[in-house]
């Protein structure tokens, strides 16, 4: 990925795979380099430190917003925590400094990050600071339909005793139910649903309100996201502290996918597992799997640790 990526025709209903999809992080190193890892922030590391990362909480995917962010704790989940949270921390909190220690792995960009470096600069533009990604904004009011998911992330500091990362920014985006991204596929070059960024409140915890991704051939279900120093930093070159994706479950998919609106994610999904998926395929995406419950009916929630 070494120039913008052009607009593309879906071709869902043909069996192939999304054009130029997630290739893998040498196919967009040369990208990320002239643009946001002129610091080496990103790709000092050995590949192999990059495969270490925070295993996903047992218990985080129930987590709901209150206020900034906050859980309900269930009887099951664990209340013993390494570092000593805030009095506001939920479970989901507690859990992740237990289980802290090692980072989550570096992933590409894709072709789709819509963040300047390949095209588009999303992040420029005002209104991009939100909960609920589910619309566009700016020019456009057009609403991406879905099953609703609720994604939690818990941002931790390894080089600090794995304290929470307050302060720290996000930027998430992800393909519609029809596998199709918004600002770069054919139809969709107005639009900017599906992506936004949110600021870590002092337990190192944010939410994003979204619909359940579609599946599309070449790729698992997946969520991409960026991790910033700073609120003020989700735009400067340099101060981007990790680039990875977050995994959907297999059960959950398979449940979605049953659904109306989902039926060329129903013919992709059987196509690629996560060991063959050549992003989380490495490891099978064990450390970036998110803990996830709810429903169809219901929506479902997705929490997963982020150690950076």
């Amino acid at each position: 990925m070494t120039s913008p990526q052009q607009s593309s025709q879906e071709p869902m209903d043909t069996g192939q795979p999304h054009p130029n999809h997630d290739r893998g992080l040498q196919f967009d190193l040369s990208t990320l380099l002239s643009r946001r890892r002129t610091l080496g922030v990103l790709f000092g590391a050995s590949t192999a430190a990059a495969l270490a990362a925070c295993t996903p909480s047992t218990g985080g995917g129930g987590a709901t917003p209150s206020g900034t962010t906050s859980a309900t704790a269930t009887a099951t989940e664990s209340t013993t925590a390494v570092a000593s949270p805030t009095a506001s921390a939920t479970s989901t909190v507690t859990r992740a400094f237990a289980e802290c220690g090692v980072e989550i792995p570096e992933e590409t960009l894709g072709p789709y990050p819509g963040d300047g470096s390949n095209g588009p600069n999303v992040l420029e533009t005002s209104g991009v600071v939100r909960r609920d990604i589910r619309s566009s904004f700016g020019t456009s009011t057009t609403k991406a339909e879905g099953v609703p998911l609720t994604v939690t992330l818990t941002l931790l500091d390894n080089a600090n005793g794995c304290s929470p990362l307050a302060g720290a920014a996000v930027y998430a985006w992800h393909c519609d139910q029809n596998g199709k991204y918004s600002l770069y596929d054919s139809g969709l070059e107005n639009e900017n649903y599906l992506r936004g960024v949110q600021e870590a409140d002092a337990n190192g915890q944010l939410t994003f309100s979204t619909i359940y991704p579609g599946a599309y051939n070449g790729r698992w279900p997946h969520i991409h996201f960026e991790v910033f120093e700073s609120m003020s930093n989700t735009t400067a070159a340099g101060q981007v502290l990790t680039v990875s994706q977050i995994a959907l479950t297999e059960a959950a998919c398979k449940a979605v996918y049953a659904t109306a609106g989902y039926e060329s994610s129903a013919r992709n999904f059987p196509n690629t597992t996560l060991t063959s998926d050549n992003v989380f395929g490495d490891d099978g995406g064990i450390y970036q799997l998110a803990t996830m419950s709810g429903s169809v009916a219901g929506g479902y929630t997705a929490a997963l640790n982020v150690t950076v």
